[in-house]
């Protein structure tokens, strides 16, 4: 579908004047239209419980927003952009005034008009605000996005479940994991399934372990109530983490569309061998429960590191180790797969005992790159380490990436869940992961600007964490 032949759309955020809406939402659907890849006719509501002042201020707090995160921007191309905004004051006890201003809009596009209604609320909000759209018909002809976590645990996934299924069809919802829209995520799929070099040695016969590792260093940034609340577990692991590992281990989708991928990713989640508590690391940053807003007192976890199996035939007795935390020495996003030896050693003064490993960068910048052994250019037989590296952006100049959002929010206007979550694979994580919610280990104290506490460091034993890099 090219975006000229998108249906006639109202976008309505909700949680318009909060921090997603601000930093991701408008700024993206503002570069998409510059794209041109937004439907020729649409119109924008932002809306939350109380209004920034005057429609005209609501419209200058999106535009700084935009140049914030976009840079710099024409002014005539922001007064068309600007003149699709508007603001309503809604709640989830009255929204009569907003589903009026979408009927009005409705009525100047036309007949064949959807609607994308965008949930940047807490999750405490969401259910009562699916009930508020089912309440005052906006679920009609209309695409709903929720953003993570979907629930807490087993019990409250389900119960959300069964209050959207109350108000929309399964086809309707679309549960947001900005990780899966980045270009490096996908590109797991492609260096796969479109490469025979690789997917004959994506297997146990050839990999002896796995890591994801999305360090990040920044803090809690002033998120104390969403970090005591939700913690990085649930935060992180049962959500992005889970995701990619569910691409990194599925088994070639019969075809590449949301259904097949859907099927294989809840293949793996059933196969993942129940966790072991003694191999779940929780660390908590120096510091932390001085941070404002947080209990002097917190347990809450700012870092996990786990080891999980998969238990299918794939990948039978191969360790996957994820870790990701806060206030760590760098930030990243890397998949790295470590291959097995040779049987034999030939060649006198090898280097060193490390695995050959193929890396993925899963950043804005993707890159992949293999790091093996090779012969030193001289006169004498001698190894040392290479590596083998593939730039996406210097591969493919004239491409025009996408950031996250982006993608996904295009990919809801076209109605394609492929990139997006089920309701069966996030009960599958949850279901996977209660056991360990209702005893959760203690956490470790880790210095800021670490890799986190040494029992981690010590998890993936003789192979260790790929970063930092040796």
């Amino acid at each position: 579908m090219a975006p000229t032949d998108l249906d006639p759309h109202v976008f309505v955020i909700f949680g318009a004047t909060g921090d997603l809406a601000r930093r991701k939402l408008f700024p993206g659907l503002f570069h998409l239209w510059q794209r041109d890849l937004m439907p020729e006719r649409f119109r924008i509501i932002g809306s939350s419980r109380t209004a920034p002042g005057t429609e005209e201020q609501f419209r200058d707090m999106v535009h700084h927003a935009v140049e914030m995160f976009r840079g710099e921007i024409d002014h005539e191309a922001w007064r068309r952009f600007a003149a699709r905004i508007s603001f309503v004051v809604a709640s989830d006890e009255d929204s009569g005034e907003l589903a009026d201003a979408v009927r009005g809009a409705e009525r100047e596009l036309g007949p064949d008009t959807r609607r994308l209604l965008y949930m940047a609320v807490p999750p405490s909000a969401t259910e009562s605000m699916v009930r508020m759209l089912g309440k005052f018909d906006l679920n009609e002809r209309a695409r709903l996005v929720l953003e993570k976590p979907f629930g807490t645990d087993l019990r409250s996934a389900k119960r959300l479940d069964a209050t959207l299924h109350e108000v929309f069809d399964e086809g309707q919802i679309f549960r947001i994991d900005h990780f899966l829209g980045k270009e490096a995520v996908q590109n797991i799929l492609a260096l796969r399934f479109a490469n025979g070099i690789f997917e004959p040695v994506w297997n146990h016969q050839h990999v002896c372990y796995v890591e994801i590792d999305v360090p990040e260093e920044i803090d809690i940034q002033g998120r104390a109530d969403f970090m005591e609340s939700t913690g990085t577990f649930r935060d992180m692991i049962v959500t992005h983490l889970f995701q990619l590992l569910g691409f990194v281990a599925l088994e070639p989708p019969v075809r590449l569309d949301a259904e097949s991928l859907h099927d294989e990713k809840t293949k793996v989640f059933r196969a993942i061998r129940p966790l072991a508590p003694d191999r779940v690391v929780y660390g908590q940053y120096e510091g932390y429960r001085d941070e404002e807003g947080v209990n002097k007192s917190s347990e809450v976890e700012t870092f996990v590191a786990m080891e999980v199996f998969v238990d299918d035939w794939r990948w039978y007795g191969i360790p996957f180790y994820l870790r990701t935390g806060k206030a760590m020495a760098e930030s990243r996003r890397t998949v790295t797969l470590g291959f097995q030896e040779p049987p034999l050693r030939m060649f006198p003064g090898d280097v060193d005992d490390q695995c050959n490993e193929l890396v993925l960068e899963l950043t804005d910048d993707p890159k992949i790159f293999a790091d093996l052994r090779a012969k030193i250019p001289g006169p004498e037989l001698k190894l040392g380490r290479g590596r083998m590296k593939v730039d996406l952006m210097e591969a493919f100049p004239g491409a025009e990436p996408l950031e996250a959002y982006e993608r996904l929010l295009l990919d809801v206007m076209r109605g394609d869940p492929t990139l997006f979550t089920s309701t069966e694979e996030v009960e599958l994580i949850w279901e996977l992961v209660d056991p360990l919610l209702h005893s959760p280990p203690k956490p470790k104290i880790y210095p800021r600007r670490s890799w986190g506490p040494r029992e981690a460091l010590q998890l993936p034993g003789k192979y260790g964490w790929r970063i930092p890099d040796s």
